[in-house]
Formats: structure tokens, C-alpha cells, sequence
């Protein structure tokens, strides 16, 4: 039998602000291929979590492995964040070039492609998005489904292994919506998705990590069909038993 290591493992990590846990002892695994859906009230510590991934928040107790090796420092932590992809909650924090295509294109050329090589690469990913229409638009004029899958694009770029995205829903009209979640579902990345939107996340998640007070409980994803298809997660906490949590897609 494969065993197959996790591209990223947090054991026993505390974290927060001004002196205020908000994670208090989590563990996670993400393995490839995975499609994480982040679940918990609102100041759980969702975006928190994905902020420890890539070293935006220090720890102050726990490990973190990501790729293969324990992650400490700065220089640590900007290696996984080429590998480990963070779209922004909110597209405008991300994106600030003049263009669609130099934004696409500024990662690229921080890891070293050449500006022609870079925008390329840029040309390439908007293409493969069918997003190319909007290469030369002017990013500040973009609607914010636009701004939304153009961050996506700018992340992509770089070819990361995971992807880490924060509420990667919020504002989007409905044609942005359907074109987001069919982009995603086509990605071969693992992923780690916070989202609140019941739809979304029974289309995407093959497993599921529910945050509550401070702690992290791992959940099984079953897909059950009923009148409408529902995705059911089950939490096994130690003391409570076991926890259900429904959300669905109607099928036509």
C-alpha cells in the first residue's frame, strides 16, 4: 500500500493576537490532491489558519512542515509561499499593477522569469482560465468576479502545489460564481477553501477541517443523493461523540 506524506502538517499550534489565542492546540493535514474546506463561526481563526501556513502569523507553540520540512523562519516560509499559493479574501490586497497582464506576470518574474518569458507565462495561464480577454483591461476597472478569478490567475502564475483560498466567493455575481467553481473543480492542486457558501462547498470538498474553539476536528465528506445531492460532513470529537454538519446542491 502507497503511503502518500502530507504536503502540509500542523501539529499542536497556538496562535493569535495581542496576547488572545485563536488557535489553540490545531492539527491538520493536507495531502496532494486534497480539497480542504475550512468550517467554524465567524473569529474561529479560518483566515488565521491560512495566515500560519505561510508565515504572515508567527506560532507560539506547535510545529509546521510544509513540503517535506519543518518551517521556522522568514527565509522558511518564503519558500513555502512559492509553493503554497494564498488568494486574498479581498482581490483588491492583491492586486496592483497598472494591467491584468502585469500583475499575472509579476510573480513569474520574481521567481526569476525574464519580462518576456514572465508575460508569457502571464498569456498562457489567463488563456488556459479563458480569461485572455482581459489581459490588457485596466485591473482597477475590473468588476470584482473579474478582480476575483485575475488573483486566482496572478497565483496560478506560479505554479503552486497548494492553493489556500479565503472566502474566494464573496461578491461575486452569479456568472463569476459558476466560472469560479468550475475553474477549481478542473485544478489538479490540493487545496484549502474557507467558505461559508453551502453549494460551493459540497462541490468542491473531499474533506473538511471544522474549527471550534480553538481546536481543529478533522470531518469525512459523504456525498448522499436524496430528492437533492447532499454532502454530509461527520466531526468525531472525544468527548461530545459525533458531529454532523449537511450542506447541499440541488440536482436537477
Amino acid at each position: 500500500m502507497t503511503v502518500t506524506n502530507p504536503l502540509i502538517r500542523l501539529s499542536g499550534v497556538v496562535a493569535g493576537y495581542a496576547g488572545r489565542p485563536v488557535l489553540d492546540g490545531v492539527d491538520l493535514e493536507l495531502k496532494p490532491g486534497e480539497r480542504m474546506v475550512l468550517l467554524g463561526a465567524n473569529g474561529a481563526g479560518k483566515s488565521t489558519l491560512l495566515h500560519v501556513i505561510t508565515g504572515f502569523l508567527p506560532v507560539r507553540a506547535g510545529t509546521i512542515e510544509a513540503f517535506g520540512s519543518p518551517r521556522r523562519t522568514e527565509a522558511d516560509f518564503r519558500a513555502v509561499r512559492i509553493r503554497a499559493g494564498l488568494v486574498f479574501q479581498d482581490a483588491d490586497d492583491q492586486l496592483f499593477c497598472p494591467t491584468v497582464i502585469e500583475d499575472v506576470a509579476f510573480g513569474p518574474i520574481n521567481l526569476g522569469q525574464s519580462r518576456d518569458e514572465a508575460r508569457e507565462t502571464a498569456h498562457a495561464t489567463l488563456r488556459s482560465l479563458e480569461l485572455g480577454h482581459l489581459a490588457d483591461r485596466v485591473t482597477h476597472r475590473l468588476s470584482g468576479g473579474e478582480k476575483r478569478l485575475v488573483s486566482i490567475a496572478a497565483v496560478l502564475a506560479m505554479q503552486p502545489e497548494v492553493l489556500l483560498l479565503d472566502e474566494p466567493t464573496v461578491g461575486l455575481d452569479p456568472d463569476a460564481y459558476a466560472r469560479l467553481g468550475d475553474i477549481l473543480v478542473a485544478l489538479p492542486q490540493a487545496m484549502i477553501i474557507v467558505a461559508h457558501d453551502a453549494h460551493f462547498m459540497a462541490r468542491l470538498a473531499t474533506t473538511a477541517l471544522l474549527l471550534k474553539d480553538g481546536r481543529g476536528h478533522r470531518g469525512t465528506v459523504h456525498q448522499h443523493a436524496h430528492h437533492h445531492s447532499h454532502a454530509h460532513v461527520h466531526f468525531e470529537h472525544e468527548v461530545s461523540g459525533e458531529t454532523t454538519i449537511g450542506f447541499g446542491t440541488p440536482r436537477a
